[in-house]
């Protein structure tokens, strides 16, 4: 490590300032605060999969990806000439400082490598921030804007974003309450508001059927008989193991139980599954924010 930490001092100031592959200096703010980072890299490694999302969406092209069996509009990047940089959570030093880039991109699974990889390139930290997500998802955005001239087309995704957004607080007014649930390994987890998957209940404005759920980063452990005692009107499903590759019982018949279709969701035909990669993995990302929105929009508007 002590090798790659030199060779990274050595680089970053080269490529801050000679302008090595880039064409000088752009000033934005991402979860470290407001810096200098490389205007209009020419070769980018990402880690984060939301911000490997906005940047595909946006026709950014990137060098080196995580090993990831990618799925969905990210497929593309499972082809061998991505390079491979490392996993989700641990990046591979050697293969990141090989491809010599001018920006590094990480985020909430990849944000503790964050002074290491400085060492070997200007590092974008776009981890979003639960406590004002849907803020921190427009500043992410207009930071690949900046770095990479696409700021009209940034503008004009999240004026679509937003206004997706208002016409689903108007449709949820009159819809009752709401429950997010996540399922892996036979067990199931409740998510309130304030939590990492609480958009319907702090951005879409649907009421929680329980607003005592503890905002964890996993979620509180519940029953088939809690939901049934909740009874919401609506009940969100992601399923984790979909969203990972894993071979366990699907959410759906997960939730096909006599207690879960007592509720009023089920009852009603309101049990919503959501699609798992754009919920679990690329969530904050620009095209899938806009996804999943577009779905609760299509829920709704359903009988």
């Amino acid at each position: 490590m002590t090798g790659f930490r030199r060779l990274g001092a050595m680089l970053a100031p080269v490529l801050l300032f000679a302008g090595i592959g880039v064409a000088g200096a752009a000033t934005v703010t991402d979860a470290q605060g407001t810096r200098d980072l490389p205007d209009r890299p020419k070769t980018v490694v990402v880690f984060d999969l939301a911000a490997l999302d906005t940047l595909d969406a946006l026709g950014v092209e990137v060098k080196g990806v995580p090993d990831w069996a990618m799925a969905g509009d990210l497929a593309k990047y499972r082809d061998a000439a991505y390079a491979k940089v490392g996993s989700l959570f641990e990046p591979d030093f050697e293969a990141v400082a090989a491809l010599e880039p001018d920006l590094i991109v990480v985020g909430g699974r990849s944000q503790k490598h964050f002074a290491a990889l400085s060492d070997i390139a200007p590092v974008l930290d776009l981890t979003p921030d639960n406590n004002d997500f849907r803020g921190s998802v427009k500043r992410n955005a207009e930071a690949i804007g900046t770095l990479f001239g696409k700021e009209a087309e940034v503008a004009g995704r999240l004026q679509k974003l937003d206004a997706t957004t208002a016409r689903l607080r108007e449709m949820t007014a009159d819809k009752g309450t709401g429950l997010v649930v996540l399922t892996t390994g036979g067990k199931i987890s409740a998510y309130g508001p304030g939590s990492r998957f609480s958009e319907v209940h702090d951005l879409y404005g649907l009421a929680a059927a329980d607003p005592t759920i503890e905002a964890t980063t996993h979620g509180q452990v519940i029953s088939w008989e809690y939901i049934l005692k909740v009874n919401p009107d609506w009940l969100i499903v992601i399923d984790r193991d979909a969203a990972i590759g894993k071979a366990e019982t699907p959410a759906r018949a997960l939730l096909d139980n006599e207690l879960v279709n007592r509720t009023r969701a089920a009852t009603a035909g309101h049990i919503i599954y959501l699609d798992p990669v754009g919920m679990y993995l690329t969530s904050s990302g620009l095209r899938a924010e806009q996804a999943i929105a577009d779905s609760f929009v299509a829920a709704f508007e359903r009988p």
